[in-house]
């Protein structure tokens, strides 16, 4: 591990700010451990998270999709529920879900709900809400277009929400993409960030961009050369 380690970060400089294909390039050639790795971003915002009206949040349907198999959980009846089924949720239900998810049991990956649930779904706060799972209006998984929010998910939409540290950071695809279908994400992340800068943010937003594979190190990204209005 250690000699693969040491290999990976041979011919990195890590002082220096890549341009996004040629970090793109060097994050791939490394990406060999054993497994297909997640292609990860990290990006330091210039934002007070603890201030509400610092919040970044939002969600961003990537050109390409992640890679990975996202399965998905949506609380709905009647006809929404079948709606859900039809579009390829991978578990549907209401109160009887309730129950199995608040014994601690979680099938999916991604939790979406019909508005008339989250009486019920809000009850569940304590079990979905640490893992970042609580349906959410602003990000599209509370909706009456169950059909399309299913779609999404299973498509490649990422959720992104910055943390106390001001930092967003989302696995945005596989190493086995194209180099071109990885840098389509990763621009189309950041431009999702970037439109959703709070009014409240002042000075520099994006001050830092990285970008990764799971076991691979991490390389600079200057922002100006990802988007203009960075």
């Amino acid at each position: 591990m250690a000699k693969r380690i040491e290999k990976n970060i041979q011919g990195i400089d890590r002082a220096k700010f890549y341009s996004l294909d040629e970090a793109v390039k060097l994050v791939k050639e490394r990406a060999n451990a054993k497994f297909n790795e997640t292609i990860e971003v990290a990006m330091n915002l210039g934002v007070d998270p603890r201030h509400s009206d610092q919040m970044v949040r939002g969600v961003v349907n990537l050109p390409n999709g992640t890679g990975r198999t996202v399965r998905v959980g949506v609380f709905a009846k009647g006809a929404k529920a079948e709606e859900a089924k039809k579009a390829g949720a991978d578990v549907v239900g209401a109160e009887e879900l309730f129950e199995i998810v608040n014994k601690g049991t979680i099938d999916f990956d991604r939790c979406i709900a019909t508005p008339d649930m989250m009486g019920l779904v809000g009850r569940l706060g304590k079990v979905l809400g640490p893992r970042g799972m609580m349906p959410n209006p602003k990000v599209g998984t509370v909706t009456m277009d169950i059909a399309g929010a299913v779609k999404a998910a299973k498509g490649g939409a990422v959720e992104f929400r910055v943390e106390k540290a001001g930092i967003v950071q989302a696995g945005i695809g596989k190493a086995s993409f194209s180099p071109e279908q990885i840098s389509q994400n990763i621009r189309a992340f950041v431009d999702a960030v970037v439109k959703a800068k709070p009014p409240a943010a002042k000075g520099t937003y994006v001050k830092k961009v990285s970008i990764s594979s799971s076991m691979g190190p991490g390389l600079k990204l200057d922002p100006a050369s990802l988007t203009a209005s960075a």
